[in-house]
């Protein structure tokens, strides 16, 4: 009589010797028994398959005589007997080849996890290891010798199963994961058992997604499935940031080399003097008085408005009467340039010309936007498009950041060298802050540090020979694109290729140092000049309230903080964007070893926020992305804004003929979206319930009221198909099926699918528009997507749109109908307006 069970028998032993796991385990009746209880084999059985569990995540040990190992259990006080088979000398070797034949990501899902992903297992035929135990004759149960063992022994059968794995995991935190072989032999045996199994079955969840994350810099939509990375980019955390963090690559070896405090200035550098009209000097030694930071802290303002030929009406907000506003572009010319950066001045856009043709000069918006970062107040420019303006601002700002923080080391370095020689010990060279880190780059995707850090290395490198640029091999493989990520036959528009090309993970982080002409990547945050990373990657290391192991303080003496490509954050997880800022320049927990007697006046003060320049670029227009420069921005220099308005909306773009139902509704305040629901349930579903007004497409801006909707039309009964940013693939492809053959009335849409896919939508004829769109040519490829839908050789089918709209949509507005048009629709007295668009010919 014979039982088999896939599995290992994890032994309570506190030996310290591992023994490797048998997969088939063979239970023999003794000859002497006559009957062996059926709850006896459950708990066994219930026993070895929680402790299979439990040896996914820690190692296990037992007392190993030659071929046999003794393994007892405390609580039934059983012997068992297992006999292994001899292991061979070369498959030590074999483990170890096989881990060095692993792809990074299967090293990293093999160090995290300690087994291989499903996905990536090996199946080998060969003969499976066999277990023997000799069960008792009964089984026997000890008397409890406490309540706290019966409470023990009447666990459940779940409960018991849980308690082992939690007991497994805490152990793996202890183990010391240093012996790659032992990990390797670890892998190769759980690949031959029955995990295989489990992988193949019930894995294929794991599989999509793992497909998915191997497709996300460059996704097809139709042949991918990327819920994970969707999920990351709204702000999914990882749990095991603690362990990610110990883990992270910095460079400590150059430390010496890149060390501001023991390293002296260059010799053309040592006696060349500080302009003294340069804008830089006089922003750092400006000193304010306490009733200035009171009056910086009401919120006392005076607005001024001015033109500028490139950058368009500009809204100038003065805290302080001393600091005038900016006047025109004369008023603010390009800042003096220093020394380093003045040779490969003409090569500022070089990283984007055209093949073939030759290198530009600065443009006359880079001219615009160095003359206003000189000037040191906070900029919003709101017109970066990915197609046009995007290159020119990055590498304007990558110019300014570095003008900024070569500045700053050359006069520590000037300063150490006169304290070298200087016998005055009562003088005084405050010429730093708390913390070294000056610079924080915020760019949503691994792509844009990258094109940031070539930048920086074509404006640093010098003339005919290539700069020292430390760990740049390995920047290049983990935030480069691979060869063959990107589907070839990708049919999207211009915009998505600009944004989404590239590496487009969005959790990472890095430290940069530069000291003369040398750059360091991947340097530790408190020895780094600047930081580039997303909101996300920093929100895994600022943690929160309640936190173990948290920190920030390296955020405490930043003085120019870049926003690049805000309104992809806003697609992304805008919490995150704010949780970074409202950890900006806080006093630090700790010296980290500063120089109390070099920081200057400001940072002790704790007014370093107000001396903190902030450059904010968008594509749109948004009360969102406004509110940073209002709630979270103190300059007392001020601020510059971009209120730039087209004067044609995208609306005239569209191509079917449409009649475009534009409706007003009241709302209190922009984040009313009470009144929103109200309106939209009262007035404009109803007409739509009807069976005639079939085939109808929602468009919904906010994933909550997504979700409000959706909660919604299930407690009504309507029938209707959803597609958010969070469907897989399959619900994705039934919706789609259902909503074009009429199965379903309604179809409810998120625009973070549509920004992260561009799917073509097919079946449409009633078009809802439950808010206006956060880009305005998100309407005109809606719009234009009820044509796709008409069959050849079909009757006409009559299509309608509404959109819904109150006051506080006027951005949105302006930027679909018009600047003109939006006027008078926002101060008529008519609720309801109608555009009509396409010719009789495009139907």
């Amino acid at each position: 009589m014979r039982w088999s069970v896939s599995g290992s028998f994890k032994p309570h032993s506190t030996e310290s010797r591992k023994h490797k796991p048998l997969d088939n385990t063979v239970f023999q009746k003794p000859d002497n028994a006559l009957f062996i209880s059926e709850q006896c084999v459950s708990s066994v059985c219930l026993h070895i398959f929680a402790d299979r569990q439990a040896r996914l995540c820690s190692r296990q040990v037992a007392t190993e005589c030659g071929d046999t190992l003794t393994i007892r259990e405390e609580n039934t006080s059983a012997s068992y007997t297992r006999v292994c088979r001899t292991e061979n000398m070369g498959k030590r070797r074999r483990g170890k080849q096989e881990i060095t034949n692993l792809t990074k990501k299967q090293k990293k899902h093999l160090k995290e996890f300690g087994e291989q992903h499903p996905f990536h297992d090996n199946v080998v035929d060969r003969p499976e290891k066999t277990e023997i135990l000799r069960l008792p004759n009964r089984p026997q149960h000890r008397e409890p010798d406490s309540e706290e063992d019966s409470d023990r022994e009447q666990q459940s059968a779940y409960q018991k199963l849980l308690s082992t794995m939690i007991q497994g995991a805490d152990d793996n935190s202890e183990d010391d994961e240093s012996e790659d072989e032992d990990d390797g032999e670890e892998v190769e045996d759980e690949n031959d058992g029955g995990e295989v199994e489990i992988g193949e079955s019930g894995g294929g969840e794991e599989e999509e997604e793992e497909e998915g994350d191997d497709a996300e810099e460059g996704e097809t939509p139709d042949d991918s499935q990327d819920r994970e990375h969707l999920e990351k980019t709204n702000g999914d955390i990882e749990d095991n940031k603690e362990g990610e963090m110990e883990g992270e690559f910095t460079d400590k070896k150059n430390e010496a080399a890149f060390c501001l405090e023991t390293n002296l200035p260059a010799e053309e550098e040592e006696n060349m003097g500080e302009p003294e009209q340069d804008m830089f000097v006089k922003h750092q030694e400006i000193e304010l008085s306490e009733e200035e930071v009171g009056q910086i802290s009401k919120g006392s303002k005076i607005k001024t408005q001015v033109k500028w030929p490139k950058l368009g009406v500009l809204q100038c907000v003065c805290p302080l009467e001393r600091f005038k506003a900016v006047g025109q572009p004369s008023s603010a010319p390009v800042p003096p340039i220093h020394k380093t950066l003045e040779a490969n001045r003409h090569l500022l856009n070089q990283p984007f010309r055209p093949e073939g043709g030759a290198v530009t000069d600065v443009t006359e918006l880079q001219k615009e936007l160095l003359g206003l970062m000189g000037t040191y107040r906070d900029v919003y420019f709101a017109n970066r498009s990915p197609l046009r303006e995007a290159k020119e601002v990055r590498s304007a700002y990558c110019l300014h950041v570095l003008n900024h923080v070569l500045k700053a080391n050359t006069r520590v370095l000037r300063n150490n060298a006169k304290l070298k020689e200087t016998k005055n010990v009562n003088e005084d060279f405050r010429d730093q802050g708390l913390t070294r880190p000056k610079v924080l780059i915020l760019v949503p995707f691994r792509d844009g540090a990258l094109r940031v850090v070539q930048t920086f290395i074509t404006l640093l490198e010098p003339k005919g020979k290539k700069m020292d640029a430390s760990n740049k091999k390995r920047f290049k493989e983990e935030f480069g694109e691979e060869s063959g990520e990107r589907p070839p036959n990708l049919h999207r528009p211009d915009d998505y290729h600009a944004i989404f090309s590239g590496n487009v993970d969005d959790h990472f982080r890095i430290g940069v140092s530069i000291m003369k002409r040398s750059m360091r990547l991947y340097s530790p945050f408190y020895s780094s000049d600047i930081i580039i990373a997303s909101p996300l990657g920093l929100r895994t290391v600022l943690g929160v309230d309640g936190d173990k192991k948290r920190d920030f303080d390296f955020l405490s003496s930043i003085e120019l903080l870049i926003v690049d490509q805000a309104d992809v954050f806003l697609m992304q997880n805008w919490e995150h964007l704010l949780h970074v800022l409202k950890h900006l320049n806080l006093q630090p927990l700790d010296s980290h070893g500063v120089d109390f007697s070099r920081v200057r006046m400001w940072n002790l003060n704790n007014w370093a926020a107000h001396y903190r320049q902030t450059l904010v670029f968008s594509a749109i227009q948004e009360p969102q992305i406004t509110n940073i420069l209002t709630k979270h921005c103190h300059n007392y220099r001020g601020q510059v804004c971009s209120k730039t308005i087209p004067k044609v909306g995208s609306i005239c773009q569209v191509l079917v003929q449409l009649p475009h139902v534009f409706q007003m509704f009241h709302s209190d305040s922009f984040m009313d979206q009470d009144a929103r629901f109200q309106f939209f349930v009262d007035k404009i579903l109803p007409q739509y319930r009807d069976s005639v007004m079939s085939h109808t497409f929602i468009y919904v801006p906010s994933y909550f009221d997504f979700v409000r909707l959706r909660n919604y039309l299930k407690k009504e009964d309507v029938s209707f198909a959803s597609v958010s940013e969070y469907s897989q693939r399959s619900e994705v492809s039934r919706a789609r099926h259902y909503f074009q053959t009429g199965e379903k009335q309604f179809m409810l849409f998120s625009e973070r699918f549509h920004f992260y896919k561009r799917y073509t939508i097919k079946g449409i004829h009633n078009l809802i528009f439950y808010g206006l769109p956060s880009y305005p040519h998100f309407y005109t490829e809606v719009c234009n997507m009820l044509q796709a839908g008409v069959r050849e050789g079909g009757g006409s089918v009559s299509f309608t749109c509404t959109a819904l709209y109150s006051r506080y949509d006027a951005h949105r507005l302006a930027a679909i109908a018009g600047a003109d048009r939006a006027a008078q629709m926002l101060q008529s007295k008519k609720p309801v307006h109608l555009f009509i668009t396409g010719e009789e010919k495009n139907t």
